[in-house]
C-alpha cells in the first residue's frame, strides 16, 4: 500500500474537489466563449445593417440630386468644369443642408431625369422643370420654387410701357425661334424684330433700335444681374406663367414633405431671397 492509503475517504474527497473545480473552470470557459461568440455575431449583424462597408450612415445623409447642367442661370458647369453652379444648384444644396444632408449632384440628360427618379438612381431632380399634368403621372413635385414666363425689359426712363398691351405700336426685339417670338407675333400691332440671340436683343435695346425686349423671365433677370445694367427695368407682368418644381419618385411622399418643409424654412429665414438675389439681382417677387 502507498503512504496515505489508510484514509481512502480523504483521497476520494480530494479527487472529487479537483474534478469539481475543473468542471467549474470549464463551465466558466464555456460561458465566456459563448458570450464572445454572441458579441461577434451582434457585431456582424451591426455591420451588415450598415450596408456592408459600415458607411450607409453617411449614405443616408446624402441627397442624390439629378440635373441637366446646361440651362444658365439655373444650372451650368463652372469654367473649369468641376463645379455645378446656378440658382437651382445653390437651392438644392440649401434644401439638402436644411434636411441635415449633403447634396451629391449628378449631370443627366434632361429626358433621363424622370426615368432616373423612377428607377431610384437619384432622390430628386431640379433642372428648371415645369410642373405639368403629364409629368405628374410619373413623379411627385414639391411646391413651386420659381415662377417663370415671358417678361418685358425697357429702358428705365420709359414710362409708356407697363404691360403687354402697351407694346402695341412699338418695335420689340425677340430671339428668333423662341416662345417670346411666337407670343409677340400674335399681336399684329407690334413691329417684331427677330435677332439671333437674347444678348443681341439687349444690345438692340441699348442702341435704341427697339423700345422693348421680350424674353423668358430668367433670361431677362439674369442679364440685368450679371451685366450690371442700371438704365433698364423689368416690367412686372408675366405674359405667360409656368411654375418650376423639384421632382421626386411617385411613391416617396415622405421625401416630398421634407423638401416642402425645407423650402418653406428657406423662404422664412431669408436664405431663398439671398440665393435669388445672387442670380437675378433682386429679391423674389
Amino acid at each position: 500500500m502507498r503512504e496515505g492509503s489508510g484514509h481512502p475517504e480523504l483521497l476520494l474527497y480530494a479527487v472529487f474537489i479537483r474534478l469539481y473545480q475543473e468542471g467549474e473552470f470549464f463551465m466558466k470557459m464555456k460561458k465566456m466563449l459563448l458570450g464572445a461568440v454572441g458579441l461577434l455575431a451582434a457585431a456582424s449583424f451591426a455591420v451588415a445593417g450598415c450596408g456592408g462597408s459600415g458607411d450607409s450612415g453617411s449614405a443616408s445623409k446624402t441627397l442624390r440630386v439629378g440635373t441637366n447642367a446646361d440651362f444658365a442661370p439655373f444650372e451650368f458647369q463652372s469654367e473649369n468644369g468641376k463645379e455645378y453652379e446656378g440658382f437651382d444648384m445653390d437651392l438644392a444644396r440649401a434644401v439638402a443642408e436644411e434636411m441635415g444632408m449633403t447634396a451629391d449632384i449628378q449631370n443627366i440628360n434632361f429626358d433621363g431625369l424622370i426615368p432616373a427618379l423612377v428607377s431610384k438612381n437619384i432622390d430628386i431632380a431640379i433642372s428648371g422643370m415645369t410642373i405639368n399634368d403629364e409629368r405628374k403621372k410619373n413623379v411627385l413635385f414639391s411646391e413651386p420654387y420659381y415662377q417663370s414666363g415671358l417678361t418685358i425689359v425697357v429702358k428705365k426712363d420709359n414710362a409708356d410701357i407697363n404691360s403687354f398691351k402697351d407694346l402695341a405700336g412699338k418695335t420689340v426685339a425677340v430671339q428668333i425661334g423662341t416662345t417670346s417670338a411666337k407670343e409677340v407675333k400674335k399681336n399684329p400691332d407690334i413691329q417684331v424684330k427677330e435677332l439671333n440671340s437674347s444678348a443681341d436683343t439687349f444690345l438692340e435695346l441699348k442702341a435704341g433700335g427697339v423700345q422693348a425686349v421680350v424674353n423668358d423671365r430668367p433670361v431677362n433677370d439674369y442679364y440685368i444681374a450679371k451685366s450690371g445694367e442700371t438704365d433698364v427695368r423689368v416690367v412686372n407682368e408675366l405674359l405667360t406663367s409656368e411654375d418650376y418644381g423639384i421632382a421626386m419618385a411617385k411613391d416617396n411622399q415622405e421625401l416630398q414633405k421634407k423638401v416642402d418643409e425645407a423650402l418653406k424654412k428657406l423662404k422664412e429665414n431669408g436664405k431663398y431671397d439671398e440665393i435669388y438675389k445672387k442670380w437675378f439681382g433682386q429679391k423674389a417677387k
